[in-house]
């Protein structure tokens, strides 16, 4: 029986989002990061088992992301016009990390990345911003062509990197604002959700205190 509540709602997570020296390469492969960059499987907490690696780091030029899906056993579906419906990793931020704020504010945003579905012959990764539902205030507009994403789809799933650059991060300022509102949830087709919180029911999508706390740690 799945509880009412998730455990992972009764917490406040913080953990520390490291520096990345050397900014991986964004050739899909996802074997330049290490294990330090492993983002906490919170899953567990709940007794969900998580089916995909998913790292993070940042440095002066912004924030990446990877993650590596495996197990799968059809065909990738992503369709960029409604990327929410299919294959997809969605990573959220709020560079205020404002925790009691129950809507979004200016200094929230939310990212996402498709392995495949674009380009002439929709073979092409994709990236995104969204707006959030119920925001207090829009963020300002940015060009998601300046977002970076590659991928390399594999016999049984997926890997993919993306960046996203410090001018898209609306108020990204390490050295004064260091600890940021951080989410993200991996929907695969084949093999369900892996979030980082809280999934769909508890509204991660409106409400960004429901989000972990990072800390730009050097």
């Amino acid at each position: 029986m799945n509880a009412l509540v998730p455990n992972r709602l009764l917490f406040n997570f913080e953990f520390p989002l490291h520096y990345l020296c050397n900014a991986p390469a964004l050739d899909g492969r996802a074997s330049a990061w290490s294990d330090e960059f492993l983002l906490p499987t919170l899953g567990e907490i709940d007794g969900r088992k998580e089916f995909a690696d998913v790292w993070a780091g940042w440095n002066e030029s912004g924030l990446y992301i990877a993650c590596r899906v495996t197990g799968r056993k059809s065909a990738l579906r992503c369709d960029p016009r409604s990327f929410w419906t299919g294959d997809n990793l969605r990573l959220c931020t709020d560079m205020r990390d404002a925790r009691s704020a129950k809507r979004a504010t200016r200094f929230c945003r939310q990212f996402y990345f498709l392995p495949t579905g674009g380009g002439p012959r929709k073979d092409q990764p994709v990236a995104g911003v969204n707006p959030f539902q119920r925001a207090k205030e829009p963020a300002p507009r940015i060009d998601a062509q300046r977002l970076l994403v590659a991928s390399r789809i594999t016999r049984d799933g997926y890997t993919l990197e993306a960046h996203v650059p410090a001018e898209c991060l609306s108020g990204f300022d390490p050295a004064e604002h260091p600890r940021i509102g951080f989410y993200y949830i991996l929907e695969d087709m084949d093999l369900g959700q892996q979030y980082l919180t809280i999934g769909d029911d508890l509204y991660w999508y409106v409400d960004p205190s429901t989000w972990a706390t990072t800390v730009l740690t050097k």
